[in-house]
Protein backbone atom coordinates (compact mmCIF):
# COMPACT_ATOMS: atom_id res chain seq x y z
CA UNK A 1 0.00 0.00 0.00
CA UNK A 2 0.66 3.66 -0.57
CA UNK A 3 1.66 6.16 2.54
CA UNK A 4 -1.60 7.73 1.64
CA UNK A 5 -3.42 3.97 2.57
CA UNK A 6 -4.59 4.15 -1.04
CA UNK A 7 -4.08 0.89 -3.72
CA UNK A 8 -0.87 -0.37 -4.79
CA UNK A 9 -0.42 -0.65 -8.40
CA UNK A 10 2.85 -2.59 -10.08
CA UNK A 11 3.79 -1.05 -13.27
CA UNK A 12 7.47 -2.25 -13.07
CA UNK A 13 7.33 -6.23 -14.64
CA UNK A 14 10.53 -5.67 -16.87
CA UNK A 15 12.13 -5.67 -13.82
CA UNK A 16 10.70 -8.74 -12.72
CA UNK A 17 7.45 -10.48 -12.01
CA UNK A 18 4.82 -11.57 -9.41
CA UNK A 19 5.22 -15.80 -9.60
CA UNK A 20 2.21 -17.23 -10.96
CA UNK A 21 -0.10 -19.04 -8.34
CA UNK A 22 0.09 -22.33 -10.86
CA UNK A 23 4.18 -21.82 -11.33
CA UNK A 24 4.21 -21.92 -7.05
CA UNK A 25 2.03 -24.82 -6.87
CA UNK A 26 4.18 -26.99 -9.16
CA UNK A 27 7.28 -25.59 -7.37
CA UNK A 28 6.24 -26.70 -3.45
CA UNK A 29 6.69 -30.08 -3.67
CA UNK A 30 10.55 -30.43 -4.71
CA UNK A 31 11.23 -28.45 -1.78
CA UNK A 32 10.06 -31.27 1.03
CA UNK A 33 8.75 -34.22 -1.13
CA UNK A 34 10.83 -34.50 -4.13
CA UNK A 35 13.86 -33.10 -3.07
CA UNK A 36 16.56 -35.56 -4.23
CA UNK A 37 19.71 -34.45 -5.87
CA UNK A 38 18.70 -35.34 -9.75
CA UNK A 39 22.47 -36.80 -10.49
CA UNK A 40 22.09 -39.44 -7.97
CA UNK A 41 21.95 -43.07 -8.81
CA UNK A 42 18.85 -44.29 -6.90
CA UNK A 43 15.06 -44.49 -7.93
CA UNK A 44 14.40 -41.51 -5.50
CA UNK A 45 16.49 -38.99 -8.10
CA UNK A 46 14.01 -39.70 -10.87
CA UNK A 47 10.88 -37.64 -9.18
CA UNK A 48 13.50 -34.80 -9.04
CA UNK A 49 14.95 -35.80 -12.30
CA UNK A 50 11.83 -36.38 -14.71
CA UNK A 51 10.19 -32.84 -14.07
CA UNK A 52 13.55 -31.56 -14.62
CA UNK A 53 13.58 -33.27 -18.26
CA UNK A 54 9.89 -32.24 -18.54
CA UNK A 55 10.88 -28.08 -18.09
CA UNK A 56 13.55 -28.45 -20.48
CA UNK A 57 10.57 -29.61 -22.81
CA UNK A 58 8.58 -26.66 -21.72
CA UNK A 59 10.92 -24.40 -22.35
CA UNK A 60 12.17 -25.38 -25.69
CA UNK A 61 8.44 -25.34 -26.62
CA UNK A 62 8.02 -21.89 -25.73
CA UNK A 63 10.62 -20.77 -28.44
CA UNK A 64 9.73 -23.52 -30.61
CA UNK A 65 13.42 -24.83 -30.06
CA UNK A 66 13.77 -28.41 -32.47
CA UNK A 67 15.40 -29.92 -29.46
CA UNK A 68 15.18 -30.17 -26.10
CA UNK A 69 18.71 -30.86 -25.24
CA UNK A 70 19.11 -27.69 -26.70
CA UNK A 71 18.25 -25.93 -23.71
CA UNK A 72 20.76 -25.52 -20.83
CA UNK A 73 19.90 -24.52 -17.58
CA UNK A 74 21.10 -21.26 -15.75
CA UNK A 75 20.62 -19.17 -12.66
CA UNK A 76 19.75 -15.65 -14.47
CA UNK A 77 19.91 -13.98 -17.79
CA UNK A 78 22.87 -12.58 -16.87
CA UNK A 79 24.83 -15.97 -16.64
CA UNK A 80 23.04 -16.44 -19.86
CA UNK A 81 24.50 -14.11 -21.61
CA UNK A 82 28.23 -14.22 -20.24
CA UNK A 83 27.93 -17.71 -20.67
CA UNK A 84 27.05 -17.38 -24.10
CA UNK A 85 29.69 -14.72 -25.15
CA UNK A 86 32.70 -16.37 -23.21
CA UNK A 87 31.92 -19.31 -24.43
CA UNK A 88 31.60 -18.83 -28.09
CA UNK A 89 34.99 -16.88 -28.00
CA UNK A 90 36.73 -19.41 -25.91
CA UNK A 91 35.49 -21.98 -28.48
CA UNK A 92 37.11 -19.87 -30.98
CA UNK A 93 40.23 -18.08 -29.42
CA UNK A 94 41.46 -16.59 -32.89
CA UNK A 95 38.88 -14.71 -33.69
CA UNK A 96 38.82 -11.56 -31.44
CA UNK A 97 36.08 -9.05 -32.35
CA UNK A 98 32.47 -9.54 -31.09
CA UNK A 99 29.81 -6.93 -32.28
CA UNK A 100 26.81 -5.66 -30.28
CA UNK A 101 24.24 -3.18 -30.28
CA UNK A 102 24.63 0.57 -28.49
CA UNK A 103 21.79 -0.22 -26.20
CA UNK A 104 22.07 -4.01 -24.88
CA UNK A 105 21.53 -4.75 -20.98
CA UNK A 106 24.37 -3.95 -18.90
CA UNK A 107 24.44 -7.92 -18.77
CA UNK A 108 26.29 -7.39 -22.05
CA UNK A 109 27.03 -3.49 -22.45
CA UNK A 110 29.21 -3.44 -19.39
CA UNK A 111 30.93 -6.97 -20.75
CA UNK A 112 32.74 -4.21 -23.23
CA UNK A 113 35.98 -3.42 -20.98
CA UNK A 114 36.36 -6.50 -19.64
CA UNK A 115 36.51 -7.97 -22.77
CA UNK A 116 38.94 -5.56 -24.20
CA UNK A 117 41.42 -6.27 -20.97
CA UNK A 118 41.52 -9.53 -22.91
CA UNK A 119 42.26 -8.18 -25.86
CA UNK A 120 38.86 -8.33 -27.42
CA UNK A 121 37.93 -5.91 -30.05
CA UNK A 122 34.49 -4.46 -29.65
CA UNK A 123 31.85 -2.63 -31.69
CA UNK A 124 28.96 -1.14 -30.58
CA UNK A 125 26.11 -0.70 -33.28
CA UNK A 126 24.51 2.71 -33.67
CA UNK A 127 20.67 3.17 -33.42
CA UNK A 128 18.29 5.63 -34.94
CA UNK A 129 15.87 7.99 -33.17
CA UNK A 130 13.20 5.12 -32.78
CA UNK A 131 15.53 2.78 -30.95
CA UNK A 132 16.01 0.77 -34.03
CA UNK A 133 19.52 -0.91 -35.16
CA UNK A 134 21.38 -0.05 -37.98
CA UNK A 135 21.69 -3.62 -40.08
CA UNK A 136 23.84 -2.25 -42.91
CA UNK A 137 25.78 -1.04 -40.53
CA UNK A 138 26.53 -4.75 -39.11
CA UNK A 139 26.91 -5.82 -42.85
CA UNK A 140 30.02 -3.30 -42.60
CA UNK A 141 31.60 -3.72 -39.87
CA UNK A 142 31.43 -7.84 -40.01
CA UNK A 143 35.04 -9.56 -40.88
CA UNK A 144 36.73 -12.25 -41.09
CA UNK A 145 37.77 -11.70 -37.02
CA UNK A 146 34.34 -11.73 -36.11
CA UNK A 147 33.35 -14.04 -33.46
CA UNK A 148 29.78 -12.96 -32.50
CA UNK A 149 27.10 -11.14 -33.06
CA UNK A 150 25.33 -10.43 -29.87
CA UNK A 151 21.97 -7.79 -30.50
CA UNK A 152 19.01 -8.10 -27.68
CA UNK A 153 15.57 -9.35 -29.08
CA UNK A 154 13.52 -6.63 -27.62
CA UNK A 155 14.95 -2.91 -25.55
CA UNK A 156 14.75 -3.56 -21.74
CA UNK A 157 13.93 -0.01 -21.31
CA UNK A 158 11.45 0.63 -24.48
CA UNK A 159 10.41 -2.73 -25.35
CA UNK A 160 11.80 -2.02 -29.49
CA UNK A 161 11.90 -4.96 -31.42
CA UNK A 162 15.26 -5.72 -32.88
CA UNK A 163 15.13 -6.90 -36.38
CA UNK A 164 16.86 -10.20 -35.70
CA UNK A 165 16.12 -12.36 -38.41
CA UNK A 166 17.56 -9.83 -41.09
CA UNK A 167 20.54 -9.40 -38.44
CA UNK A 168 20.84 -13.10 -38.77
CA UNK A 169 20.94 -13.62 -42.09
CA UNK A 170 23.49 -10.63 -42.56
CA UNK A 171 25.97 -12.69 -40.01
CA UNK A 172 25.26 -16.34 -41.04
CA UNK A 173 26.18 -14.76 -44.54
CA UNK A 174 29.83 -14.56 -42.99
CA UNK A 175 29.73 -17.23 -40.84
CA UNK A 176 29.25 -15.18 -37.85
CA UNK A 177 27.57 -16.67 -34.63
CA UNK A 178 24.34 -14.90 -33.32
CA UNK A 179 23.10 -14.66 -29.64
CA UNK A 180 20.33 -12.55 -28.31
CA UNK A 181 19.58 -11.86 -25.77
CA UNK A 182 15.82 -12.92 -25.53
CA UNK A 183 15.32 -11.58 -21.58
CA UNK A 184 12.65 -8.69 -22.50
CA UNK A 185 10.94 -10.43 -25.77
CA UNK A 186 9.91 -14.38 -23.88
CA UNK A 187 6.85 -14.59 -23.29
CA UNK A 188 5.80 -11.00 -24.38
CA UNK A 189 6.06 -11.74 -28.38
CA UNK A 190 6.36 -14.83 -30.20
CA UNK A 191 9.78 -15.97 -30.18
CA UNK A 192 10.41 -18.78 -32.79
CA UNK A 193 14.00 -20.03 -32.88
CA UNK A 194 13.41 -22.12 -36.14
CA UNK A 195 11.69 -18.75 -37.89
CA UNK A 196 14.41 -15.99 -36.45
CA UNK A 197 17.89 -18.93 -36.73
CA UNK A 198 19.44 -17.31 -33.72
CA UNK A 199 22.66 -19.78 -32.64
CA UNK A 200 22.33 -19.05 -28.80
CA UNK A 201 19.77 -17.36 -26.98
CA UNK A 202 19.45 -15.80 -23.16
CA UNK A 203 16.05 -16.46 -21.30
CA UNK A 204 15.20 -15.29 -17.63
CA UNK A 205 11.90 -16.60 -15.79
CA UNK A 206 11.53 -13.74 -13.26
CA UNK A 207 10.41 -11.89 -16.31
CA UNK A 208 7.33 -13.97 -17.19
CA UNK A 209 6.00 -15.14 -13.67
CA UNK A 210 8.78 -17.89 -12.75
CA UNK A 211 10.89 -17.36 -9.52
CA UNK A 212 14.27 -15.46 -9.29
CA UNK A 213 17.18 -17.11 -9.40
CA UNK A 214 16.32 -19.51 -12.37
CA UNK A 215 17.14 -19.01 -16.68
CA UNK A 216 18.32 -20.73 -19.87
CA UNK A 217 20.65 -20.28 -22.31
CA UNK A 218 19.66 -22.20 -25.84
CA UNK A 219 22.32 -23.33 -27.49
CA UNK A 220 21.37 -24.22 -31.56
CA UNK A 221 23.12 -27.86 -32.17
CA UNK A 222 26.16 -27.25 -33.67
CA UNK A 223 26.94 -24.01 -32.19
CA UNK A 224 30.69 -24.22 -30.81
CA UNK A 225 30.72 -23.38 -27.03
CA UNK A 226 32.98 -23.87 -24.58
CA UNK A 227 31.27 -24.34 -20.62
CA UNK A 228 31.21 -21.09 -18.81
CA UNK A 229 30.80 -23.03 -15.07
CA UNK A 230 33.11 -26.08 -14.91
CA UNK A 231 33.20 -28.63 -12.27
CA UNK A 232 30.65 -31.66 -12.43
CA UNK A 233 29.09 -33.09 -15.20
CA UNK A 234 25.61 -31.36 -14.76
CA UNK A 235 23.18 -30.44 -17.87
CA UNK A 236 25.74 -32.68 -20.37
CA UNK A 237 28.67 -31.37 -19.18
CA UNK A 238 28.04 -27.95 -20.55
CA UNK A 239 27.27 -25.88 -17.14
CA UNK A 240 28.38 -27.38 -14.00
CA UNK A 241 26.62 -26.86 -10.69
CA UNK A 242 23.79 -28.77 -8.86
CA UNK A 243 20.13 -28.45 -10.58
CA UNK A 244 18.06 -25.72 -8.71
CA UNK A 245 15.11 -27.94 -9.60
CA UNK A 246 12.36 -26.27 -7.97
CA UNK A 247 13.22 -23.84 -10.05
CA UNK A 248 13.76 -25.15 -13.51
CA UNK A 249 10.18 -26.49 -12.52
CA UNK A 250 8.65 -23.02 -12.20
CA UNK A 251 10.23 -22.05 -14.90
CA UNK A 252 9.08 -24.89 -17.32
CA UNK A 253 5.72 -24.13 -15.64
CA UNK A 254 5.93 -20.64 -16.51
CA UNK A 255 7.06 -21.30 -19.75
CA UNK A 256 3.67 -23.31 -20.47
CA UNK A 257 1.19 -20.62 -18.80
CA UNK A 258 3.38 -17.98 -21.59
CA UNK A 259 2.33 -20.12 -24.02
CA UNK A 260 -1.29 -20.28 -23.25
CA UNK A 261 -1.36 -16.54 -22.34
CA UNK A 262 0.91 -14.85 -25.01
CA UNK A 263 -2.36 -13.97 -27.19
CA UNK A 264 -3.56 -11.88 -24.36
CA UNK A 265 -0.39 -10.27 -23.47
CA UNK A 266 -0.08 -9.22 -27.08
CA UNK A 267 -3.87 -7.54 -27.21
CA UNK A 268 -5.58 -7.04 -24.03
CA UNK A 269 -2.07 -5.82 -22.54
CA UNK A 270 -1.06 -3.92 -25.23
CA UNK A 271 -4.56 -2.16 -25.38
CA UNK A 272 -3.99 -1.09 -21.49
CA UNK A 273 -0.40 0.10 -22.38
CA UNK A 274 -1.72 2.28 -25.36
CA UNK A 275 -4.85 3.44 -23.20
CA UNK A 276 -2.44 4.73 -20.83
CA UNK A 277 0.13 6.14 -23.21
CA UNK A 278 -2.40 7.97 -24.80
CA UNK A 279 -4.21 9.64 -22.17
CA UNK A 280 -0.59 10.38 -20.87
CA UNK A 281 -0.03 12.34 -23.68
CA UNK A 282 -3.19 14.16 -23.34
CA UNK A 283 -3.27 15.09 -20.01
CA UNK A 284 0.04 16.11 -19.23
CA UNK A 285 2.32 18.66 -21.56
CA UNK A 286 5.66 18.58 -22.14
CA UNK A 287 6.06 13.84 -22.90
CA UNK A 288 6.81 12.05 -25.67
CA UNK A 289 7.00 8.26 -25.76
CA UNK A 290 10.29 6.69 -26.76
CA UNK A 291 11.19 4.38 -29.11
CA UNK A 292 9.28 3.29 -32.21
CA UNK A 293 5.80 2.92 -31.90
CA UNK A 294 4.52 -0.58 -33.08
CA UNK A 295 7.88 -2.83 -33.31
CA UNK A 296 7.59 -3.46 -29.47
CA UNK A 297 6.70 -5.24 -26.62
CA UNK A 298 3.29 -5.31 -26.18
CA UNK A 299 3.53 -3.95 -22.29
CA UNK A 300 6.65 -1.81 -22.03
CA UNK A 301 6.34 2.17 -22.53
CA UNK A 302 9.18 4.84 -22.18
CA UNK A 303 7.54 8.15 -21.42
CA UNK A 304 9.73 11.41 -21.09
CA UNK A 305 8.67 13.96 -19.02
CA UNK A 306 10.43 17.54 -19.59
CA UNK A 307 11.28 20.00 -16.65
CA UNK A 308 11.33 17.57 -13.58
CA UNK A 309 13.73 14.53 -12.38
CA UNK A 310 13.03 10.89 -13.13
CA UNK A 311 14.08 10.09 -9.24
CA UNK A 312 11.72 12.65 -8.07
CA UNK A 313 8.66 11.44 -9.92
CA UNK A 314 9.52 7.80 -8.72
CA UNK A 315 9.81 8.59 -5.37
CA UNK A 316 6.34 10.84 -5.51
CA UNK A 317 4.43 7.86 -7.31
CA UNK A 318 5.78 5.72 -4.80
CA UNK A 319 4.19 7.89 -2.35
CA UNK A 320 1.17 7.27 -4.30
CA UNK A 321 1.23 3.60 -4.49
CA UNK A 322 2.91 3.29 -8.26
CA UNK A 323 5.54 1.31 -8.52
CA UNK A 324 7.51 2.56 -12.12
CA UNK A 325 11.38 2.76 -12.51
CA UNK A 326 13.77 4.86 -14.83
CA UNK A 327 14.82 2.15 -16.73
CA UNK A 328 16.82 -1.05 -16.18
CA UNK A 329 16.56 -2.78 -12.80
CA UNK A 330 20.89 -3.65 -12.81
CA UNK A 331 21.09 0.51 -13.10
CA UNK A 332 18.89 2.10 -11.11
CA UNK A 333 21.70 2.81 -9.03
CA UNK A 334 23.14 5.32 -11.25
CA UNK A 335 23.13 8.73 -11.44
CA UNK A 336 24.31 8.87 -15.06
CA UNK A 337 21.63 9.07 -18.00
CA UNK A 338 20.50 5.71 -19.76
CA UNK A 339 22.71 4.76 -22.21
CA UNK A 340 20.15 3.36 -24.09
CA UNK A 341 18.21 6.66 -24.43
CA UNK A 342 21.33 8.70 -24.97
CA UNK A 343 22.31 6.12 -27.61
CA UNK A 344 18.78 7.33 -29.24
CA UNK A 345 19.53 11.00 -29.20
CA UNK A 346 17.78 12.10 -26.15
CA UNK A 347 19.62 14.94 -24.01
CA UNK A 348 21.19 14.03 -20.83
CA UNK A 349 18.07 16.02 -19.53
CA UNK A 350 15.57 14.25 -21.25
CA UNK A 351 16.83 11.06 -20.31
CA UNK A 352 16.71 12.30 -16.81
CA UNK A 353 13.05 12.72 -16.87
CA UNK A 354 12.12 9.58 -18.18
CA UNK A 355 9.97 6.85 -16.62
CA UNK A 356 9.22 3.44 -17.51
CA UNK A 357 6.58 1.89 -17.29
CA UNK A 358 5.56 -2.11 -17.73
CA UNK A 359 2.79 -4.24 -17.33
CA UNK A 360 1.68 -7.57 -17.36
CA UNK A 361 -1.20 -9.80 -17.85
CA UNK A 362 -2.09 -9.48 -14.13
CA UNK A 363 -2.44 -5.39 -14.66
CA UNK A 364 -5.83 -4.47 -14.48
CA UNK A 365 -7.96 -1.46 -15.96
CA UNK A 366 -8.89 -0.46 -12.70
CA UNK A 367 -5.07 0.11 -12.30
CA UNK A 368 -4.34 2.13 -15.22
CA UNK A 369 -7.48 4.33 -14.38
CA UNK A 370 -5.83 4.45 -11.10
CA UNK A 371 -2.67 5.83 -12.42
CA UNK A 372 -3.89 8.26 -14.93
CA UNK A 373 -5.88 9.87 -12.04
CA UNK A 374 -2.64 10.22 -10.12
CA UNK A 375 0.33 11.09 -12.27
CA UNK A 376 -0.70 14.09 -13.88
CA UNK A 377 -0.81 16.28 -10.79
CA UNK A 378 2.42 14.62 -9.60
CA UNK A 379 4.13 16.03 -12.96
CA UNK A 380 2.17 19.62 -12.10
CA UNK A 381 3.46 19.71 -9.03
CA UNK A 382 7.23 18.67 -9.25
CA UNK A 383 7.13 21.19 -12.44
CA UNK A 384 5.86 24.13 -9.85
CA UNK A 385 9.39 23.51 -8.38
CA UNK A 386 11.30 24.26 -11.89
CA UNK A 387 12.30 27.44 -12.80
CA UNK A 388 13.13 26.50 -16.40
CA UNK A 389 9.59 24.97 -16.10
CA UNK A 390 7.17 27.87 -19.39
CA UNK A 391 4.21 27.00 -17.42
Amino acid sequence: MSKRGEMRVYADNNATTRVADEVMAAMLPFFTEKYANPSSMYAFALEAKRPMEEAREQVAGLINAAHADEIIFTSCGTESDNAAIFGVLEAQPRKRHVIMSAVEHPAVYNLTETLRRHGVRVTHLSVNGEGLVDVEELRHVLSDDTALVSVMWANNETGVLSPMEEICGVAHERGVIVHTDAVQAVGKVPVDVQKVPVDLLSLSGHKFHAPKGVGALYVKRGTRLRPFFVGGHQEHGRRAGTENVPSIVGLGKAAELAQKFLGDEVTRVRGLRDRFEREILARVPYTRVNGHRTLRTPNTTSISFAYVEGEAILLSLSDEGICASSGSACTSGSLEPSHVLRAMGLSHAEAHGTVRFSFSRYTTDAEIDYMLERIPPVIARLRELSPFYPG
